[in-house]
């Protein structure tokens, strides 16, 4: 195909993090081919999905919960080396052994209806129509910046947790991170080490939760998230219905001090940051740990969206058309859920491929 062609695969797959890469390893389980019958669209430059931009003091001995991919194990890394160099080695290799051929890069502007049924994919390398949708574009190209008056007069440096560089570049500076999440938590420790201070923001007061956290608690977590997609509302994360992991390294930052949390702030300004009653604290950065949400700005057109602003999921189809699937889509969006997501749309997708024509 060239760069202005049209090809027809049956199946096109959009992302190829976690959950892209396990639908297309389960598509070729089925008997499709890569680039034949299916093609893995991927953005990003190199292999690794959202894992290649970690910020390098996220060691893969600090990784929480990365379950291996479907049919090849992670085995034998280094912990001490950066997550996104050893992730992003185990995606490439993955790719390799398995065929996949993931285009790349090429960035998808838009999924319209076609002709015959068919989905058009317009993609930066031509246009793809399809039969079927396997979106697996995740969160990461979607920070989630919230606008707070005065925010445009700061005088200091702001950056989201996307853009965050590792704590160094924060050595003898005042900080205040918002965002009450696990990354949240885990830069304000970082950062607290080398900087002059640290102030910790959040909307809500954090729930540590003490204890494991184990197979019966993952499901109650999962179908929390799993009702608002089903209800059609925006999803959150898992991680924001599970409370934070009060593990030794918590408990040393609470004892110092560094997790004391203070309530939203109600404005910013050049200086720093103001509360409604009138207190204030001087700033030269102010670290946006707000989370991210669902990149599926490209699937507007198809019209998936419900009164309540998400895309309802049933299973990893959207109700709006059966023709598309999406996984690593709230439930779906821990490496697990992304691998049993995966497994699930290339079963649906190579059921429709045989009962509706070509």
């Amino acid at each position: 195909m060239n760069n202005f062609g049209t090809s027809e695969p049956a199946v096109v797959v959009i992302g190829a993090g976690q959950a892209g890469l396990s639908a297309a390893y389960h598509l070729a389980r089925t008997g499709l081919e890569p680039d034949r019958d299916f093609v893995v669209l991927d953005h990003a430059p190199r292999p690794g999905g959202a894992w290649q931009f970690r910020w390098p003091s996220l060691t893969y001995g600090k990784v929480h919960g990365m379950h291996a991919l479907p049919g090849m194990e992670l085995t034998g890394a280094d912990g001490s080396r950066p997550s996104s160099e050893v992730i992003g080695a185990y995606f490439d290799a993955y790719e390799r052994r398995f065929g996949l051929r993931v285009h790349r890069p090429v960035d998808v502007g838009a999924v319209r209806e076609g002709e015959g049924g068919r989905l058009l994919v317009e993609s930066s390398e031509g246009t793809y129509a399809t039969r079927a949708l396997i979106n697996a574009t995740g969160t990461w190209d979607r920070p989630f910046w919230p606008r707070y008056a005065g925010q445009e007069t700061f005088r200091g440096r702001q950056l989201h947790t996307a853009g965050y560089p590792g704590p160094a570049e924060f050595a003898g500076l005042r900080v205040v991170v918002v965002g009450g999440g696990a990354s949240g938590t885990q830069h304000l420790m970082e950062i607290a080490e080398v900087a002059a201070e640290t102030y910790w923001v959040t909307r809500r007061p954090p729930v540590f939760r003490e204890g494991s956290f184990g197979e019966e608690e993952g499901r109650a977590a999962v179908a929390m998230v799993e009702e608002r997609v089903r209800l059609g509302l925006p999803p959150q994360s898992v991680v924001s219905v599970t409370g934070l992991p009060l593990n030794d390294a918590v408990r040393r930052a609470r004892e110092q001090g560094v997790l004391d949390r203070l309530p939203m702030f109600e404005r910013i300004t050049p200086d720093g940051v103001a509360w409604a009653d009138g207190r204030t604290v001087e700033a030269d950065v102010i670290l946006w740990a707000t989370g991210f949400r669902a990149a599926v700005d490209h699937l507007a057109p198809l019209k998936l969206r419900e009164p309540g602003g998400g895309i309802r999921v049933e299973n990893t189809q959207a109700v709006r058309d059966p023709r598309v699937h999406l996984v690593g889509y709230g439930p779906s969006a821990s490496t697990i859920g992304a691998n049993r997501a995966g497994r699930a749309a290339a079963r649906a997708v190579s059921r429709l491929l045989e009962t509706v024509p070509a």
